[in-house]
């Protein structure tokens, strides 16, 4: 007891002297780690949850299916009402770094058909091969269907964008740029459909099966064509000087509505203050291919094409076409009478759509927004029904959950979305619509070792940047309050995204969400931040003036970030750390170059650093004479908005880490960081992972990666 009373009036006096810096005592000795964790876990455990996404449902009937990603293992799952009992449909039983996408279910529910392979969520070469196992032979990108009910996986064809005839008995896919068609079992080989210049894709079947939609690419314009067989010519549809894009068929198969904007060219504006783009919805005769304008975007900032999830989000409903706009603000849905008329506005409020789908019959849609009865509802996600002709929308889920993908089944009966909380991982949920009943499928995919009680659930700060715009985070504490701890700013990627107050609709950020969780149980405190550039805050914060490499004034929110932690009593001042992916790595450089004396150390991952490569060249030097007007202030605010043009103000050490096959920040800008890191001796580490990609699609990678991160935070900010 005497010898405790001592360590107490040596900590009184520590306390004192250090001018309010806390360090943590043990019965034994004076200790500079973060005090001892309730329900401690590794970061093993809390990335083994299962990842749900790709939701397909059959027109008609109740059969649904996903896919799960499992620590690695990615299969297709399925179920059928009323019991909607999951069922494993494929039997990929191994890490392999190969993604599925483009799940689709054959509108008589009998075949699903899926794309293995590639990495669909990079900015070019999509359809490549990902070779992350480094195999002598790469994998391929090819087409799988399989039944319903169970059997072996028939290969369809190597190709992209699958799309199953409403008959179900056939699919056409892209391959070099041309359509081609095979039976939905596989019981004939594909073969090409017509050939055509340009890149064409985006395939639309007509309601009765007979036609087939497309989008011809021809670089400074786009066509929208149709394919009626091989006795047939094409049709194109009222070809322009434009870009045309999205075709959409009238439920009853005889007209087509697309989307129309500006062709490239004419003379050069602003970069710095580029001018509106404006955008308009035609309709057009299937037959002749004769279109009329039916709505046109204000001539507004606002107006602009969306940049949200899903673009115009166009849709032909029950005599109505909805189609989603940011006009006042905030991105909505609208409807328009089909031959054209007074836009509705659905959706009025202060939120957000996205991931929006149609009922069978064209009547309804469902889709997720952060609105709700709560006050943290904008920081939520939760999903919301509404009349394709009158503004009755409801939120079906509210509560302090979140909820995305809504899909309702072909028989109107059923929805069927992903659920997850603070601290359970998403899991598929169903809801019978007629009570409102919801069930939860997969729950045991969920390891019975998985730390969902050891985890925290993030509450909402909100401060103001030195401009005055209020910036909203996530704020992770770890249980058991204990001042002066270390701090860890989390910066996501994007960056039209917005983190949320649990689990994320997207696999990257569910991740960063289980790594942040991992740092709060080391003891860290975390603040993920939603800066300016993001979404869910309506237009102006996510179009800001003098963003990115216009002036990177989104950098000021993470530098207040730094700032507000900094003040707050329960962390310490001097071990305030940022870590953060892509457009996340970029702005922890920016952190590091501009600011070492707020933040201690750094985790790089995937970052931009110099952002005038490929900007410069094209703003002083484009083919033709005229440049724009401001095109030399452009290059010189460019340079200046990337951290390798502070460097020599750079000190705090940092983990660089990068996969070179990455497909949407090219590996180069982090070699060139590197050596300039070197040139100037600052402290780092690098961890480099070969022929895997931005998203780390082998998941050992993935946990390596994770590990690696936690590890230089807590090496460099844990211990004083």
């Amino acid at each position: 007891m005497k010898s405790l009373s001592i360590i107490k009036r040596l900590k009184r006096r520590i306390m004192t002297v250090c001018s309010g810096t806390l360090f943590f005592l043990s019965a034994i000795l004076l200790s500079v780690e973060a005090p001892a964790r309730p329900g401690s876990f590794t970061m093993e455990q809390v990335l083994s949850f299962p990842f749900p996404s790709g939701f397909a449902v059959s027109a008609t009937g109740s059969r649904v299916a996903w896919t799960i990603n499992l620590n690695g293992l990615r299969n297709v799952y399925v179920a059928e009402g009323p019991a909607f009992q999951p069922r494993r449909l494929t039997s990929y039983l191994k890490d392999e770094g190969q993604e599925i996408s483009s799940l689709r279910l054959s509108a008589d529910g009998k075949w699903c058909v899926y794309i293995r392979g590639g990495d669909f969520g990079g900015n070019w070469d999509e359809a490549l091969p990902v070779n992350p196992q480094h195999l002598p032979d790469p994998p391929k990108v090819q087409i799988w269907s399989i039944p319903f009910a169970g059997g072996k996986p028939v290969l369809l064809g190597e190709g992209t964008d699958p799309a199953i005839s409403p008959r179900s008995d056939s699919v056409v896919f892209v391959k070099g740029d041309q359509l081609w068609g095979v039976p939905v079992d596989g019981s004939s080989p594909a073969v090409q459909l017509f050939t055509a210049r340009g890149h064409n894709g985006t395939p639309r079947w007509s309601p009765d099966g007979t036609k087939i939609a497309f989008r011809s690419y021809r670089g400074d314009h786009a066509f929208i064509g149709i394919f009626s067989g091989k006795d047939k010519p094409l049709v194109w549809l009222s070809p322009s000087f434009s870009y045309d894009h999205s075709p959409r068929w009238s439920p009853d198969g005889m007209r087509l509505a697309f989307v129309r904007t500006a062709g490239s060219g004419g003379e050069p504006d602003s970069i710095l203050s580029p001018p509106p783009r404006p955008w308009k919805i035609l309709t057009a005769d299937a037959l002749t291919g004769t279109a009329r304008v039916i709505w046109e975007s204000p001539h507004t900032p606002e107006g602009s094409y969306p940049s949200t999830q899903g673009g115009t989000n166009l849709h032909w409903g029950a005599g109505r076409i909805v189609f989603l706009s940011y006009q006042d603000g905030w991105p909505h849905l609208y409807s328009v009478p089909e031959n054209g008329g007074k836009p509705l506005l659905l959706t009025p409020g202060r939120f957000m759509a996205e991931y929006i789908s149609m009922s069978a019959d064209g009547t309804q849609l469902v889709f997720a927004a952060n609105t709700g009865p709560d006050s943290l509802d904008p920081e939520r996600r939760h999903i919301v029904r509404v009349s394709v002709d009158k503004a009755d929308m409801e939120v079906l889920t509210p509560g302090t959950g979140l909820e995305w993908k809504p899909f309702l089944t072909g028989d109107g009966k059923t929805m069927i979305y992903i659920s997850a909380t603070g601290r359970r991982p998403p899991l598929p949920a169903v809801m019978t619509l007629a009570d409102r009943r919801t069930r939860l499928l997969g729950k045991d995919l969920i390891p019975k070792d998985y730390p969902a009680k050891s985890l925290v659930t993030p509450t909402r700060v909100i401060f103001s940047a030195p401009d005055g715009t209020p910036i909203h985070a996530d704020l992770f504490i770890p249980q058991g309050k204990t001042k002066q701890r270390p701090a860890v700013i989390f910066v996501h990627g994007g960056p039209p995204r917005q983190m949320l107050l649990g689990w994320h609709y997207s696999s990257y950020y569910s991740n960063a969400y289980a790594v942040n969780q991992y740092l709060v149980n080391q003891g860290f405190v975390v603040l993920s931040v939603n800066y300016r550039l993001g979404i869910g805050y309506g237009y102006h914060f996510h179009h800001p003036a003098h963003a990115g490499p216009k002036g990177a004034s989104e950098y000021q929110d993470i530098r207040a970030a730094g700032a507000w932690l900094a003040a707050q009593p329960y962390t310490d001042a001097s071990r305030i750390g940022i870590y953060g992916g892509s457009y996340g790595g970029y702005l922890t450089a920016m952190a590091l170059a501009r600011n070492s004396d707020i933040f201690a150390a750094g985790v790089d991952i995937s970052g931009v650093h110099d952002r005038s490569v490929g900007r410069v060249k094209r703003y002083l030097y484009p083919e033709g004479y005229e440049r724009a007007p401001d095109a030399e202030r452009a290059a010189l605010t460019t340079w200046l908005s990337s951290p390798t043009a502070s460097m020599k103000k750079w000190k705090a050490p940092v983990l660089v880490i990068h996969a070179d096959d990455d497909r949407n920040v090219p590996f180069s800008q982090s070699t060139d960081l590197v050596q300039r890191l070197i040139k100037y001796h600052i402290p780092h580490e690098t961890l480099v992972i070969p022929d895997d990609t931005h998203h780390f699609l082998l998941h050992s990678h993935q946990v390596r990666t994770d590990k690696a991160t936690a590890e230089f935070l807590i090496k460099k900010l844990g211990k004083k």
